[in-house]
Formats: structure tokens, C-alpha cells, sequence
């Protein structure tokens, strides 16, 4: 048998339609980038190429060959350090030598040594030289581990790691959201690591040992919602004391005649056996001096204990040091290296329990000081260009690591900033028109300084340019043209404001604005200047962006060219590279929301109520918009054209003769439909697609060959879809229309008219093809509207005030106590004097309590009217209980989205919401207020390429081939990224998929324990994400026997679900049939119900009671009450599901067969029973009974419907039979653009189109977040 699946929205409904090519739609999914577009979908390169989506990336195509040199086969050295044995290294000749030292500071038994070199044959290895480069460097060649002379920098670098050491278990930084720290669960989930116990916990197979009762809290129907369980306390977190102090001593620096002794700096030190020290760090190492708290004596004590590692002396003067501290590191080694390595971007937990606040030298001088420890390597943030020529790959690990750090400092210097920590470059001036620089960023606050933005809105447009600013940004990184770069840029929202920082243009402080910018414009086009070397750097970015060139007027009536909009600025830094910025007009306008005078909108934006006049004039489309309309019309243009071309054929030229009158695209589409359904030739219209895109590529190739009626036809088409070329498909937007100040040369009239015909088509296409596809979330709604609100409200806020405010806002927002009371700051902490500076200083207005008098009645009411001028939407509610009454809303969800949104953390503990007698929350239960960032990230191409290349193999059935270029992919991704990223966490899902359908278990549950915890750290403990891997991973646990960590898994996703998004969500189903599928193969049938009855009645509401998920439910809850012998009830819920299946697939297809069969096998089983109890009712005890076979559940029959709930088939087909479908799938994936997904399917499909029993493993492999087709 061979292991193979086809796809459902990858592969479509269509998967076993004869005559549909596959949709062009690819599930490589959203899940993968954090928050980013889905990415190119993987149509044939050619057609691809068409309209340039391959463009941006054309250039590397040929470099295949330096990616793949990455994987060069690893050797072993030996590794020899003082006190210790000589032990084995596995190492790879890629690694730098300085990744040797991390693994030696991270074992247990080398952790405390950090100021040491490697020596090889007495030679000091370079720390950034790659092994590969170093001579003599072979299997098998010793390298010693030599103690060297510390430096100040050392010895802090050595301080910290031994405080790293020591907090090492302590989550308190990853609840402080400090260092990259942050949370993962997992572990108490699965009592330890999934990979070395799994041969231990296979004994679960023995029933009796499993405890299945899920907390009261998960059942179906239970209204209560704990916030404790988010957050249960980990054993490992009560940590063994070593120390009771180490801080830096009051007498450093070291006096001028001690630094001359070699004297660096002094440490103070209270050991558990409450002795006290004074340690000198000097030059040798570290030693007891003979200093006290009062009296400073820099001598050596008699014995000073000196010793090169700061652990080597603790370990000679406190006994419990040296057995805790070992304890300690036994530990810290045993937990997953995925606990605790460094995330690349801070994740801020919205809740933390109470913790106590102890003393640690390293948190309060980090909290001093304003230099980074980052520097050396943020030259000014921009791409590293001396890199250009090593491999791309390392080029890239370089940019992301810079990355990372830049936005670490740009976020800790957002919060300075607003804190009032940082002075001012223009401290004069009001206090919303400052600037600031702090640590070579420059940061700008989110307000319309000089009138700015005057036409465009004000402050309003002011607070949503940066964010424009940063996608622009964004999608030209993903470019990557040589030679192009733009600057570092973090968007920060922090207290109520908004603060941009940015890296400094070398040498633009020296200059005048006017000088430097010599592309662009600096008032909003009128003043325009354009340059030769910008256009041509820009030229290559549009294509891959749609951007057209175009020429605009300036003052003086000349016409000026530009590959962008005017406010996109060039400027040449002092280091000679052509910098872009403000990107803000990257993309088209929304002309849905920029109401144009004198300009008429299509019928379907009218009949909706469109244009509607916004807050400010910065609407712009998606990228993703831009790429699905564009998309959409490369469609209608293969169809125009191979219309036309059979109409040629078939010598009917009306046709043509009409599209030259002008006839819109949408007629255009409404004939080629028309001729589809009349005629039924769907195989001839594929011919004539490829024949179309056989004469695009002819002409294109401009081959003089082409007779001139197939230019025409191509040529009708162009026009017809708005195509700026007139032989082959290419549509680009000129981001300048529509943009109040610019002007055009009446030269480029018709043009200009054609661009805003496509602007009003693409605003059309939003409406009625992209928005019916979306659902109105409710709550997010609410949230968002009294985000908008909260911002302004913190504005007006002091520091001392700030929990009292949060508090009573958040009181005011979900509590039902009708009238909660603000408690403003004690007044002896309030300042009276009301002076200039004062005044200055508050960002708000000068009333500093008018948020106190905030009541619930008012704030709903702002809810609602600003749900309805922002979103256009009614709300039906008045306060916090109708909300949650009205909608079947949650109030615990609204915390959780209020909080995340503002970045507020609340205290970890039971909140009585309903309460009308006491307020919900006091000042004490806001713990902080954290930042929320936006940054760009960059995109490991290389790797992503032999991602999609892999998915690619998977869709077609090249499951060993697919697995190898995933595992391709994650090298690559690991080499750019580190070890922790959103995109390996999708990458080790899909590895973990294909394990277990090529029958490696054990490999599966080790690669998706990866993902779990990647999620949980990278993305957060309860994103849908991580929700979604938890219910993979409890897959893998069962197929491997783990049976009550299957189960635990399960709660835990329920859990989260339940407090995410409540009961009432159709992706609910899902995981309630697991869970009741593996109660019931551990015979629990009566808990297994409630969770099987409670799915199936989700399953009708989202999907109808006459769909496949619902026959397949009745089928899952027939199968219990078989196994409880009560076949009344079982053959009710299987009759429902066999006419489910009769109605939808026929008599003759398959399920309908098996359903027909099991129906005929439970009325045996029901009438043997009923002959048994007529027998006993007879004959009482002297009845002559049949044994009746009642059976367990095998393990196999539970796994066989758990794989297709959760969309896993195995197919069994001989070798020719995989040939010829391989050779089908292959065949379809060709011409995949043809007809576009979903669009107008005929009657018979329908049924196909739902067909839960022949799912999607790619797309529930990848995840795509909650839509239900990727499970089913």
C-alpha cells in the first residue's frame, strides 16, 4: 500500500472531478508568516511570471547552487577543559568558532566558564572564523578550552551569564516580557519531554491507569471560564535558593591605584548561610577582598579563594551554594532546549500571578544604562552591504539578527521616550512636535507636526502613516533589489501614543531636507524632483510590487518621471548608498472610503452606500487585495482569450467585433461562462487555454511568426482587463491618483483615465468578490472601537494615575457594577504647581483627572457610535451584560482582546465579572502596561523556496521527495533565523505530518512537541495557532499510546478554545470529536457522548443538518452507542447519516455503501438483542441465552476515524495506479489558473465539494488558521 492524500482546498473540491483543474489558491498559509500576507500561490512558473510574481526573486534562481553547499556533512573534535574529562563534539564546517564557546557556556559541566579562547596545537582559534576555514581543523583534532585575562567587559559579560545560570528556571522575566524570555506550558501537559519518555509511558496502554475525567471547567455546556488554569504553576518555578544576594558593590569603580592592581569591579555577596563578602573581579579572576558594607579595604582576605569562574569561589565559601547550584544546572539541561532559547522578537504575556520583587544587580544596571551591548552591530540598521557577497543565506541570518536587535532597542526607546526619559532635539517646541534621537534612532511622536497632514486629516491620518509607512517598507524588503535600501523602522504604541523609530540616514543630520532629497517630493508633489540611478533601482520593483511608472507635474509645469508615489523620498546617505523613505502611498488607494468629486463609482459600491467619507484620506488596499484582484483578472484574460480563439475557430467573429466596441470585462465574463454552460465544453475551453498561453508567450517572446488575428485576440483581451501592455497580461497601479496635489500632463490623460477605472474596479472586486467571503467578529469589533477610545483616555493620564485608570476603565468596560468609582492618587503624590514645564511635559491636555469622571453608560455609548463612524456597523447594546447577552459574547474574551490590543497586564486570578455590588477589578490587579510593536520581518527566501517546493511534491504524492526538501527548508530556515521562528514552527508541523503518514510515529510526536513549544514561545500560549498544534501533537500521542497525554493535550486545547472564543465556533466540532473518539477508546462512553453530541450539534449549525461533517458526526455518535449496546439510539443517529449520504453522494458512492452495511450490521445486533430479552422475559433464569458480542473499540478503528476527522488519508493503490494519478495531479496543477476557485460550480460538484471523508493533508498539515475546510 502506498501512503497517499489529495487535496481539499489545496486540491479543491475538485480533487476528483474529471473536468476541473485545480483552483489557483495554495494553502501555504497564513499561518506561516506572523500576521503577513499568504504567500504566492504556486501556479505554473510561466503563467506566474506573466504578471511578474516571480520577478522579484528571477535573479537568484540560478544561485541554487551556493544554498544547497550549506549542508556539508559534520565531523567530531574533542574538547579538552580544565577540571574536567575530554569529551566529544559533534560540530559542522559552516559553524563559527564562536558557536562552540555557546555550546560550552550552555553544558553543565563547562556553563561557568565564560572568559576562555579554543586553542589548536597552541594556536588561538579566530571566534568568527568559520571551522571550514581553519587549518589542521579535522575529525578527531583536540581543542583545549584556555583560561584567559578578564577584562571590565568580561567580567560583566561573566556576572550576567552567572545570573542567567542562576534564574535560570525562574519565569519571572518571561512574565516581565524582559530579554526575549517568554512562557511555554507544555511540559506540565506532558509531565517532561514527549521524546525520552515515550518508551516509559507506553505501559498506558493498561486501561485502568488512565485517570480521563477532563476538569469540570471543559465540559460541554459549563458556563464557568477560570483564568488561573491559563497559567498553572510549574513544579520547576519554585526555585532552589543559592544566593540571598548578588549585587555590584557601592565601592565601584575601583580607585585609580586598585585599577592599577588589576581591580576591575566589586561584588557584594550574601550566601544562604547568611554570610557576608565582598569579591573583587580583577584581571586574573575573582577573589574575597576585605571590604565591608562601611569600610572599603581592597586586600585580599586570608584565604581570598581566588578562583577564574565567579562559581569556583561560591562553591568554595558556601556549601549550599555548591549543592543547589548543581542541582540547578541538572535541571536547566533536562528541560527542552526549545524552554529556553531566546525568542527573535519579545512576546508579552496579558496576565502574570503575584510575584515577589528580589534584588538583581544585572535588571537594575541594565535599567541605568542606555547603551544596548547591540551596537558593534547596528551600524545604522540598514542591510548589512559589505554581506552582498558572502552567500545570500549568511547575508540573511546577519540581516535577521541585526533585525532583532533593532527592534529590542527602538521598543526600549519608545518607552523612554514617552516615559520622559530621554531629552529632546527640539525641547522648546510643544511637546507633540519633539523629536528625539537615543542611541542613533531617531523617534517621532504619532502627530500632525507643522500641518503635515492637513488635507489627509490631521492627527488622524498622522496616527495611521507610520503604519502605511512600515507595510511600504515591508513589501520592499521582500523585494530585495541591489543596491535599494530603506531604513530600520519599528512602529511602537505605548501608553496611548504612537512613536516611529527609525535608523539615521548617514549624514543626514549635517544637511538640509531640502538638499538631500533628490528623488520624491517634500510637500506632497509640488515640488517634484526625479533621478536616473532611482528610477532605474525602482524600475526593478515594479513589476513585482504593480507599480506603474508615471510622470506627474511640478511647480513649474515640467514633467517629472517617478516609479512610485511623490511622497516616496530618495536620498544618498554618506555612505553612498540610495536610500528610500515614506512609503506610506505604496499601495492603490480604497476609493470605497475617498469620496472623489465629480468621479461616479461602480453600481455595486453604490447600491452598498459607497464611497463613505473617512476620518482621514490614507485608506489604501492590502497587498494581498492588489494580488487576489490581480489575480482575478489574469483569469478573465485566459478566458477572453481562449473564448476568443474558439470562436475563431469556429468562424463566429461577432464576438470579437464586439469586444472592439468596448465591451466591459464583465460582460466579457458573463459570455465566457454562458458559452461554457451552453456548450459543455469545458476539455475544449482547457485546449484553448493552453493555446492562449502558448500564443502570450510567443508573442511576448516577440516572435514574428504570429498571425495578426491571434495578436488580436490577445491584444482585445489586454484592453478588456486593463492590462498596460497590449501583447501580453500586465496590470500595475499608479499610486498617485486620486492623491490631492498632484497633477498630470495632459500627455498621459487617457492613461490617468484607465488607472482610475482600474482603481474603481479593484474597490468593486473588494466588495463583491473578497469581503462576502468574511465573517464580522463581533467582539473585535467592540474591542477595536474601545481600543481607539482607551487611547485617547490614557492620554490624559499622569503616571502616578495610571493603574487607577486602567482599572476603572476596564471596570467601566466589563463590569456590571452600575457605578464604579475612580480612586484618583493619595494627594500628598499629586503636584500642585501647575508651572510652564509642567505643562510641557503631559503629552494630554492639561486636565489630568477628567478620566476619573468615565462612567459604563457613557463609554458604551462611545463604543457604539464609534463602531458606527469607524466600521459603519450598529451595535445593539448599551452596556458590558447586553453585549455579552445580545452577541453570545464572553466577557473573560473581551478582557483577553482589550488587553492584548493595549498591551495591559492584568493580575492572574479569578475575576467576578457579574458582581452588581462591587467593582470587577482595584489598581492592584494591573500589573503593567506593556508596548505593542509593529516590525517588519524578513523573509528567509531561499528556504521558503524549498518550502513551497516541498508542499508542492506533497500535494503531488512525492511524499519522500516533499519530506526531503522540507528538511532542506529547515536547515536553511535555522541558518537564516536562529532556532525559533514562526516559519520553522510551520515547517516542523508539516515534517511532523508527513512522519506519521509515512508511518513514524515516534519521529512525528518528537518534530510537533518542536512545533507546540515554538508556538507557545513564539506566537503565545493561547494564539489559535498554538491551540491548533496542541490538537496535532495529541494525535501523534495516541497513534504512539500515550494515551492520557492525548487526553490531557486535548483539555488543554479546549481549554484555551473555550476561553479564546467560547463554545460557539465551528472549528469547536473538530476537537470535540477527538476528544470523544479517544474517551471512547478508552471505553469512556458516557463522558465520549457529551463531547460527540455537543460536535454534532456545532457541526449542524455552522454547516447545515444536511452536510458530510454532519453525516460523519452521526456516524462517530452511532459508533458509541453501539459499543453501549444501545441500538435504538445507534441506528437513529446511522439512518441519519445514510440518508445524508444517499441525498448528497447517490446510492452507489462508497460511504453510502459502508453506511448501508454498518445500518444493516447494528438492526442484526439490535434484533439479537431483542431475542435475548424476550428469551430472559420468558424463560426468566432458565433462558438459554446467546453470548452477545459487545466490543471495545480497537485501538486501529479509533485512529482510522481520528485520521479522517483530522483530515489524514491513507489510500492503498498499486504502482500503476500511484503512476497515473501522479501524472493526473501533475497534469491539473498545469493548468490550475484555468478556472478560478470555486467560481460557479456545476450542481454535480457540490457534492464533491464537500466530501469530508477525502480531506486535505497538506492544508490541515499546514494550518490554516481556523478555517474549517482544513480539517475536514
Amino acid at each position: 500500500d502506498a501512503a497517499l492524500q489529495l487535496g481539499a482546498p489545496a486540491a479543491g473540491p475538485s480533487a476528483r472531478c474529471p473536468h476541473s483543474p485545480l483552483p489557483a489558491e495554495h494553502p501555504s498559509g497564513t499561518a506561516l508568516m506572523n500576521g503577513s500576507a499568504p504567500h504566492e500561490s504556486l501556479r505554473g512558473e510561466k503563467d506566474a511570471r506573466q504578471n511578474g510574481h516571480e520577478e522579484a526573486e528571477a535573479g537568484e534562481d540560478g544561485n541554487d547552487q551556493e544554498v544547497i553547499v550549506i549542508q556539508d556533512t559534520g565531523f567530531t573534535v574533542k574538547i579538552c577543559a580544565p577540571g574536567i574529562e575530554p569529551f566529544s563534539l559533534q560540530v559542522s564546517p559552516q559553524e563559527m568558532v564562536q558557536e562552540i564557546h555557546q555550546v560550552l557556556m550552555d553544558r553543565e559541566d563547562t556553563c561557568h566558564r565564560t572568559c576562555f579562547s579554543l586553542q589548536l596545537d597552541g594556536n588561538v582559534l579566530d571566534n568568527f572564523a568559520e571551522l571550514k576555514t581553519i587549518e589542521g581543523l579535522q575529525e578527531g583534532s583536540l581543542l583545549k578550552v584556555v583560561e584567559e585575562p578578564y577584562t571590565v567587559r568580561e567580567a560583566r559579560i561573566h556576572v550576567r551569564h552567572i545570573r542567567d545560570l542562576l534564574k535560570s528556571l525562574d519565569p519571572s522575566d518571561a512574565f516581565n516580557g524582559v530579554d526575549c524570555n517568554s512562557l511555554s506550558f507544555l511540559s506540565v501537559f506532558t509531565e517532561g519531554d514527549l521524546g525520552d519518555s515515550g518508551k516509559r509511558k507506553k505501559k498506558g496502554t493498561e486501561m485502568e491507569q488512565i485517570d480521563c475525567t477532563p476538569p469540570e471547567h471543559i465540559l460541554p455546556g459549563s458556563k464557568e471560564r477560570p483564568l488561573c488554569a491559563l497559567q498553572p504553576q510549574n513544579r520547576d518555578w519554585k526555585p532552589l535558593q543559592c544566593l540571598k544576594v548578588l549585587t555590584m558593590s557601592g565601592w565601584n569603580p575601583p580607585p585609580g591605584n586598585r585599577k592599577m592592581h588589576g581591580d576591575l569591579m566589586y561584588l557584594y555577596v550574601i550566601t544562604v548561610e547568611d554570610r557576608h563578602v565582598s569579591i573583587t573581579a580583577s584581571t586574573r579572576g575573582f577573589y574575597l577582598n576585605q571590604s565591608t558594607a562601611y569600610n572599603f579595604n581592597p586586600k585580599p582576605a586570608n584565604p581570598s579563594f581566588l578562583s577564574h569562574s565567579l562559581v569556583e569561589l561560591l562553591n568554595q565559601i558556601s556549601p549550599t551554594f555548591k549543592k543547589n547550584f548543581s542541582a540547578l544546572q541538572k535541571k536547566r539541561v533536562q528541560r527542552h532546549p526549545f524552554e529556553r532559547i531566546a525568542t527573535p522578537f519579545q512576546v508579552y504575556s496579558w496576565t502574570a500571578p503575584q510575584a515577589e520583587h528580589a534584588m538583581d544587580c544585572v535588571r537594575a544596571e541594565d535599567a541605568y544604562t542606555s547603551r544596548l551591548g547591540y551596537e558593534e552591530h547596528i551600524p545604522g540598521q540598514q542591510k548589512p552591504a559589505d554581506l552582498r557577497n558572502l552567500q545570500r543565506v549568511l547575508r540573511r541570518r546577519c540581516w535577521e539578527g541585526v533585525h532583532s536587535d533593532f527592534t529590542a532597542a527602538a521598543t526600549r526607546g519608545a518607552m523612554a521616550v514617552i516615559d520622559g526619559n530621554v531629552m529632546a532635539i527640539n525641547p522648546s517646541e510643544e511637546t507633540k512636535m519633539q523629536m528625539f534621537i537615543w542611541n542613533n534612532i531617531f523617534f517621532s511622536l504619532g502627530f500632525d507636526v507643522r500641518d503635515h497632514y492637513k488635507d489627509f486629516g490631521g492627527d488622524v491620518a498622522a496616527y495611521v502613516a507610520p503604519t502605511n509607512d512600515l507595510n511600504g517598507v515591508r513589501t520592499y524588503n521582500a523585494v530585495d533589489v541591489e543596491g535599494l535600501y530603506t531604513l530600520g523602522t519599528v512602529v511602537v504604541d505605548y501608553r496611548g501614543y504612537r512613536v516611529t523609530a527609525q535608523s539615521i540616514i548617514p549624514g543626514i543630520l549635517e544637511r538640509e531636507q531640502e538638499q538631500s532629497v533628490i528623488y520624491g517630493s517634500i510637500d506632497f508633489g509640488k515640488t517634484v524632483v526625479s533621478h536616473p540611478k532611482y528610477l532605474e533601482l525602482l524600475e526593478k520593483t515594479s513589476r513585482p510590487l504593480k507599480i506603474q511608472k508615471h510622470k506627474v507635474l511640478n511647480d513649474k509645469n515640467e514633467e517629472v518621471e517617478l516609479c512610485s508615489s511623490v511622497e516616496c523620498k530618495g536620498i544618498i546617505g554618506n555612505d553612498g548608498r540610495h536610500y528610500i523613505l515614506d512609503l506610506l502611498r505604496t499601495f492603490p488607494p480604497d476609493l470605497n472610503f475617498l469620496p472623489v468629486e465629480g468621479e461616479e463609482m461602480p453600481e455595486e459600491c453604490k447600491k452598498m452606500g459607497f464611497p463613505k467619507q473617512h476620518r482621514h484620506k490614507l485608506c489604501c488596499l492590502r497587498q494581498e487585495l492588489v494580488d487576489a484582484f490581480v489575480e482575478h483578472r489574469y483569469l478573465l484574460f485566459m478566458k477572453l482569450a481562449a473564448l476568443q480563439l474558439m470562436q475563431q475557430k469556429a468562424n463566429k467573429q461577432e464576438s470579437s467585433g464586439a469586444l472592439e466596441n468596448g465591451a466591459s470585462p464583465e460582460n466579457g465574463t458573463a459570455e465566457s461562462e454562458k458559452s461554457e454552460s451552453d456548450d459543455g465544453k469545458i476539455d475544449d475551453n482547457v485546449t484553448g487555454l493552453d493555446q492562449v498561453k502558448e500564443l502570450a508567450e510567443t508573442i511576448a517572446s516577440d516572435d514574428g511568426t504570429v498571425d495578426p488575428k491571434s495578436r488580436e485576440v490577445i491584444r482585445n483581451a489586454c484592453k478588456a482587463v486593463g492590462s498596460i501592455s497590449d501583447t501580453s497580461f500586465d496590470i500595475r497601479f499608479n499610486p498617485d491618483i486620486f492623491s490631492p496635489g498632484v497633477r498630470f500632463p495632459e500627455s498621459s490623460k487617457e492613461e490617468v483615465q484607465d488607472q482610475k477605472q482600474l482603481l474603481k474596479d479593484a474597490a468593486a472586486f473588494l466588495l463583491s468578490c473578497q469581503i462576502p467571503g468574511l465573517k464580522i467578529g463581533i467582539s473585535e469589533l467592540i474591542t477595536r472601537s474601545a481600543k481607539h477610545i482607551f487611547k485617547t483616555y490614557l492620554q490624559g493620564v499622569e503616571l502616578s494615575g495610571l493603574s487607577a485608570a486602567i482599572s476603572h476603565f476596564l471596570n467601566c468596560f466589563l463590569s456590571s457594577f452600575p457605578n464604579p468609582i475612580a480612586h484618583l492618587p493619595a494627594d500628598e503624590l499629586v503636584s500642585k504647581k501647575k508651572n510652564k514645564k509642567r505643562k510641557n511635559r503631559n503629552l494630554g491636555n492639561a486636565d489630568n483627572t477628567a478620566w476619573a469622571s468615565m462612567t459604563p453608560q457613557e463609554l458604551w455609548k462611545n463604543i457604539c457610535s464609534e463602531a458606527k463612524n469607524y466600521f459603519d456597523f450598529s451595535l445593539e447594546c448599551e452596556n458590558a451584560d447586553q453585549a455579552a447577552e445580545v452577541y453570545n459574547l464572553q466577557k473573560i474574551t473581551l478582557l483577553r482582546e482589550i488587553s492584548l490590543k493595549t498591551g495591559v497586564q492584568i493580575l492572574l486570578k479569578e475575576y467576578n465579572f457579574d458582581n452588581r455590588h462591587k467593582p470587577t477589578f482595584t489598581e492592584e490587579d494591573i500589573l503593567n502596561i506593556f508596548p505593542v510593536v509593529k516590525h517588519v520581518n524578513p523573509k528567509a527566501s531561499d528556504a521558503f523556496h524549498f518550502f513551497q517546493s516541498g508542499q508542492a511534491k506533497v500535494q503531488q504524492g512525492f511524499l519522500k521527495e516533499g519530506c526531503e526538501l522540507i528538511n532542506e527548508a529547515l536547515n536553511l530556515f535555522n541558518n537564516v533565523y536562529g532556532a525559533m521562528h514562526v516559519e520553522i514552527c510551520a515547517c516542523l508541523r508539516l515534517l511532523a505530518r508527513l512522519n506519521y503518514i509515512m508511518g513514524d510515529y515516534s519521529e512525528a510526536l518528537s518534530n510537533q512537541q518542536k512545533a507546540v513549544l515554538m508556538s507557545e514561545r513564539v506566537l503565545g500560549i493561547e494564539h489559535p495557532n498554538t491551540i491548533q498544534e496542541y490538537m496535532h501533537l495529541a494525535l501523534y500521542c495516541f497513534a504512539n499510546s500515550q494515551l492520557s497525554t492525548a487526553l490531557n493535550l486535548l483539555y488543554r486545547a479546549r481549554y484555551l478554545m473555550l476561553l479564546v472564543f467560547g463554545e460557539d465556533h465551528p472549528e469547536m466540532a473538530l476537537l470535540d470529536n477527538n476528544i470523544g473518539l479517544v474517551l471512547h477508546g478508552v471505553m469512556e462512553y458516557d463522558l465520549s457522548l457529551r463531547f460527540l453530541e455537543n460536535a454534532l450539534a456545532i457541526s449542524s449549525k455552522y454547516h447545515g443538518s444536511k452536510s458530510l461533517k454532519v453525516a460523519l458526526s452521526h456516524h462517530l455518535v452511532a459508533r458509541v452507542y453501539e459499543s453501549k449496546a444501545e441500538f435504538r439510539s445507534a441506528l437513529q443517529h446511522e439512518k441519519e447519516g445514510y440518508t445524508i449520504y444517499k441525498n448528497q453522494l447517490g446510492e452507489h458512492h462508497e460511504k453510502t455503501k459502508e453506511s448501508s452495511e454498518y445500518l444493516k450490521y447494528l438492526t442484526q445486533q439490535a434484533v439479537a438483542l431483542q431475542r435475548t430479552m424476550n428469551e430472559i422475559y420468558k424463560n426468566g433464569s432458565n433462558a438459554n441465552i446467546m453470548p452477545l458480542k459487545f466490543t471495545a473499540p480497537s485501538m486501529a478503528s479509533i485512529l482510522e476515524q481520528l485520521n479522517i476527522i483530522n483530515g489524514i488519508l491513507f489510500i492503498p493503490l498499486s504502482q500503476k495506479d500511484l503512476e497515473n494519478l501522479k501524472a493526473e495531479v501533475q497534469r491539473r496543477q498545469q493548468l490550475q489558473e484555468s478556472i478560478k476557485s470555486g467560481e460557479h460550480l456545476e450542481p454535480d460538484d457540490k457534492a464533491v465539494e464537500e466530501k469530508e471523508a477525502e480531506p486535505s493533508m497538506p492544508s490541515a498539515g499546514l494550518g490554516l488558521p481556523w478555517s474549517s475546510s482544513s480539517f475536514f
